[in-house]
């Protein structure tokens, strides 16, 4: 008989969430989002469970000095298209940067999750503020690990 191993499926009761918070001032947005991504997902514990929301908080503070790299700032572009007829809005990312910065952060980090119900759950665990004050002291919070 081969060896008895068990793997350890989280579920809702057994999942602990811990609260990380990450200075995005001087880091590039796309090696930010995709690390951000993972540990919402809870992609760095050895119990993730690909169906179950087991996952972090993540807090990303100073999201208006998050770094984009060449021509981005200019190139590229956020577009939002309503359905009617001239109703197509775009913003470069420098307009947006400095209108929502926390929202460059928001869509990187949405895009890079899986389209479905669980990941619309996940994103609520991201939050991003443009500053670097957060009002979530009450958490007990981790800076983000950098193993990632």
């Amino acid at each position: 008989m081969g060896m008895n191993m068990s793997t350890t499926i989280a579920n809702s009761s057994t999942v602990n969430h811990e609260w990380y918070v990450v200075d995005a001032a001087g880091k590039t947005l796309g090696r930010l989002s995709t690390q951000i991504a993972n540990v919402l997902r809870g992609k760095h514990k050895p119990t993730f469970t690909p169906h179950v929301d087991c996952g972090d908080y993540v807090i990303v503070l100073n999201a208006d000095k998050i770094v984009l790299t060449g021509n981005k700032l200019d190139q590229k572009y956020y577009h939002q298209y309503s359905g009617y007829m001239g109703g197509l809005r775009s913003q470069s990312a420098r307009q947006v940067l400095n209108t929502h910065p926390e929202r460059i952060i928001e869509f990187a980090v949405k895009g890079m999750l899986p389209k479905n119900r669980l990941s619309r759950q996940v994103i609520k665990k991201l939050k991003v503020y443009a500053g670097s004050e957060h009002p979530h002291s009450a958490q007990n919070i981790q800076d983000f690990p950098n193993y990632l």
